[in-house]
C-alpha cells in the first residue's frame, strides 16, 4: 500500500532561517544502511538525465535516489522550498580523492539567473562522515542574493563567517542556487562523495511550507540576521532583497525591516492641491 500522508514541511521560522541564510542542513536523516550502499552506488556512478526530467521518470520506484528523496524529512523539506512536482535540472555525483591537492574556487552556480521571487533549490548529499581534514563544502552564509557571474568570487581565499561543512553521515543539505560555495581540497586517506541534485519548482513557490506559526516574533529575528561579511553600507542590500524573496514567498506585500523597501518604493500619485 502507498503511503500517501503528507511529509512533515518545514515552519515559518526554518522558511525565514533559509532566507536569510540561503540554505537548510538536515543531519544524519539517512540511515546508516542507506548511507552505506549510497557509498557503492555514487562510487558506480548515477547516469546523467535531461534537463527538466520528472523525479518519477528518472528515478524509479525503489531506486536509491528515490528512497533518498522520500525520507520524510528530505520529501518536506523539498516541498516546502519548491513545492510538489518540481522537475530536475540536472544532478552530479561530487568525488574529493585522499589527497587531491586542489579545491574548487568559490562560485555561484547561475550566472544569469536574476529572478527575484522564484528560485531554485540544490541537494546535497554527504553518505559518510565529513571530518575538518576531508574537505567538505565551503559556503558563504547570506551570499545567495548577492547577484555575481560565477567564479568572480575565486580569488576570495576565505570570508569572514563563511562555513566549512563538517557533519556526520547522512547529512542532507538543501543551498539557494545562488549561494556561494566550493568543494575543499580532501586532505585526509579517505574517498570523499557527495551527490548533488537540483530541482526546478512546477508552482508558485508562495506558503509552501507550514504557515501555522507566521506570526512567531522568531520570524522576523531570522530574517533580520547579518553575517560577518557584509559591508556597512552595501550589506544593506543585502535585507533589502530578502525583504523582497519573503514579501513574493508569503504574498504579503507590506512586510519590511526597518522600512527598507517601504521607503524606496513611497511613490504617491495623488496631485498636490
Amino acid at each position: 500500500m502507498t503511503d500517501t500522508r503528507q511529509p512533515p514541511l518545514l515552519t515559518s521560522v526554518e522558511m525565514a532561517r533559509f532566507v536569510a541564510h540561503g540554505s537548510l542542513r538536515l543531519d544524519a536523516v539517512v540511515p546508516p544502511e542507506m548511507n552505506e550502499e549510497g557509498i557503492k552506488v555514487l562510487g558506480e556512478g548515477v547516469p546523467g538525465v535531461p534537463y527538466g526530467s520528472r523525479i518519477t521518470d528518472v528515478y524509479p520506484e525503489g531506486s536509491f535516489v528515490r528512497r533518498l528523496l522520500e525520507i520524510p524529512a528530505v520529501a518536506g523539506a523539498l516541498r516546502s522550498l519548491v513545492g510538489p512536482d518540481p522537475t530536475v535540472d540536472h544532478h552530479f555525483v561530487h568525488i574529493r580523492e585522499p589527497h587531491e591537492g586542489q579545491a574548487q574556487p568559490l562560485h555561484g552556480d547561475a550566472i544569469i539567473d536574476v529572478r527575484t521571487d522564484a528560485f531554485d533549490v540544490q541537494l546535497m548529499y554527504y553518505p559518510q562522515d565529513v571530518t575538518l581534514d576531508m574537505g567538505g563544502t565551503l559556503s558563504v552564509p547570506g551570499s545567495h542574493l548577492r547577484r555575481t557571474n560565477e567564479s568572480d568570487t575565486g580569488r576570495y581565499q576565505n570570508l569572514r563567517g563563511q562555513s566549512r561543512l563538517v557533519c556526520p553521515a547522512g547529512t542532507v543539505v538543501f543551498l539557494h542556487h545562488g549561494l556561494w560555495h566550493g568543494g575543499r581540497r580532501n586532505d585526509s586517506d579517505t574517498v570523499r562523495y557527495m551527490f548533488k541534485i537540483r530541482f526546478n519548482p512546477t508552482v508558485r513557490q508562495r506558503r509552501l511550507w507550514d504557515t501555522s506559526d507566521l506570526a512567531d516574533p522568531r520570524v522576523r529575528r531570522e530574517l533580520s540576521t547579518t553575517f560577518p561579511w557584509y559591508e556597512h553600507a552595501t550589506g544593506r542590500l543585502e535585507m533589502y532583497n530578502r525583504v523582497l524573496l519573503w514579501r513574493a514567498l508569503t504574498g504579503d506585500d507590506t512586510f519590511d525591516l526597518e522600512y527598507w523597501v517601504t521607503r524606496v518604493s513611497n511613490r504617491p500619485q495623488e496631485d498636490a492641491a
